[in-house]
């Protein structure tokens, strides 16, 4: 009977986008923070681990979600939850806020600046 945050890149939530529509379809009482940096960060990361320090062009393309841009705001709401995007630190502040305040799916998209 508790509210459920999740905390979410938005390179992963490519794996599980479907997830927002079980929340609308079964009213969970979840909140989605998604961490937007436009990239899949967690590869390039790997890929450090695996010994590549100069990851080709090709490559770079491959882990860089801008082109074309995700609009998570327009994704979860087209699956039927409540969303909303935040900017700064201020906007998401007053965004989970509301959230924590009101039953049901939610999610905010929050922009990180490189």
């Amino acid at each position: 009977n508790r509210k459920v945050v999740n905390l979410q890149a938005d390179g992963s939530a490519m794996y599980t986008n479907q997830a927002l529509w079980t929340m609308a379809r079964e009213k969970l009482d979840v909140c989605t923070v998604i961490y937007n940096n436009s990239a899949y960060a967690i590869l390039s990361f790997e890929l450090m681990r695996v010994g590549v320090e100069n990851p080709g062009e090709r490559a770079r393309s491959m882990l860089d979600l801008s082109n074309p841009t995700i609009d998570w705001v327009s994704l979860a709401t087209g699956m039927g939850v409540s969303a909303s995007r935040a900017t700064t630190v201020t906007e998401f502040r007053e965004q989970f806020s509301a959230a924590m305040q009101t039953p049901g799916p939610r999610l905010i998209e929050v922009i990180l600046q490189a």
